[in-house]
């Protein structure tokens, strides 16, 4: 039989094939196009055509190895589950599987609570580096070399002389703004910061603060109480006590801690509030005019304040999470919690 008879008579048999069952298709494979296939070994047949006919059978073969080809790819599918000789085996009414809805993290929802409530009184958003040098994060703050204020803040030192380090506190933003740009100046900071202590419960080696600035002619610290109670109020509601205690803060005079009842026992006294039924939130005070003067603001001629809470403190109390650690170890079965969640 002639090659061309040999092409016919297959593509014949490969037309009339069908397909019965799952493995149909992978049969037709291995007959027609496995390595010892029908076609492989039509395709060594050319070694017997005559030269001037080699053209014209090559273009045949190739015909008959697409046309092969096609038919294989048309009985895989339809020995796929998914097509309409297997519908009855799929009941379409059955529902889905569930999708996992994600998540913001909480510290996340309160950072963006926090810019939310501030951004309705004008604070814009500013933002700096995690590893800052000496000036901007201790010495413009009003705290040069061996203050005693430096003692507070155990500090991660990434290298000495020069001193870089990892921030201790958001007020290196502060510092930059004001290095930058001259009053009116009005920004909120969030961001991480890092200090070296033990981690536990109530602490951590690092942890996000929010820290505010508002620099202007004829800011009074009346300006600084109002503008907290309406944050405490829109964060934690309007029945929420508040106030105020003398505190020390070398970048700030006066200085002030604010206080909430404790939003967990309601002022009974708990682990939370440590049996006082007040907890404290934030530090706060009037810029101190030193740290003015080292950005060449003129303290005669204007004034301001500035404040600082960590989101942990402020998560804590909304969502009364009592371990810190929680933040940072992805469990899912903390996170998912927060599903649905606005902010």
């Amino acid at each position: 039989m002639e090659l061309l008879d040999q092409i016919e008579q297959h593509k014949k048999d490969i037309e009339s094939f069908v397909a019965g069952n799952g493995d149909a298709a992978e049969s037709f494979r291995i007959k027609y196009l496995g390595t010892k296939g029908i076609v492989k070994n039509i395709m060594q047949e050319m070694k017997h055509v005559p030269n001037d006919k080699k053209k014209e059978a090559g273009q045949l073969l190739n015909e008959f190895k697409k046309f092969t080809e096609e038919k294989y790819e048309t009985l895989k599918a339809e020995s796929s589950p998914l097509t309409a000789h297997s519908a009855e085996a799929i009941d379409y009414t059955l529902p889905g599987d569930d999708v996992t809805i994600g998540t913001r993290h909480p510290l996340s929802i309160v950072r963006n609570r926090i810019i939310s409530i501030f951004n309705r009184l004008g604070f814009v958003l500013a933002e700096g580096p995690e590893i800052e040098d000496d000036w901007h994060n201790f010495t413009s703050m009003n705290m040069p070399e061996n203050h005693t204020a430096r003692d507070m803040q155990d500090t991660f030192y990434v290298q000495k002389n020069p001193d870089w380090l990892l921030r201790t506190h958001t007020s290196s933003v502060q510092a930059r703004v004001m290095e930058k740009q001259k009053p009116p100046i009005r920004i909120i900071c969030p961001g991480r910061v890092y200090r070296n202590e033990t981690i536990s419960a109530r602490a951590h080696c690092f942890f996000h603060q929010v820290e505010g600035l508002y620099v202007d002619e004829n800011v009074s610290f009346a300006d600084l109480k109002q503008t907290l109670y309406f944050f405490v109020q829109e964060m934690f509601g309007k029945a929420v006590k508040i106030r105020f205690r003398p505190s020390y803060f070398p970048f700030t005079e006066p200085s002030a801690e604010m206080d909430i009842d404790c939003l967990i026992c309601h002022g009974k006294g708990c682990n939370v509030c440590k049996h006082t039924g007040w907890v404290e939130i934030l530090g706060s005070g009037m810029v101190h005019p030193n740290v003015l003067n080292n950005f060449g603001i003129d303290p005669e001629k204007y004034t301001g304040f500035a404040f600082g809470m960590g989101m942990e403190r402020i998560c804590q109390l909304k969502y009364r999470v009592n371990d810190l650690r929680l933040y940072s170890q992805d469990d899912v079965r903390f996170l998912k919690q927060f599903a649905g969640v606005i902010y």
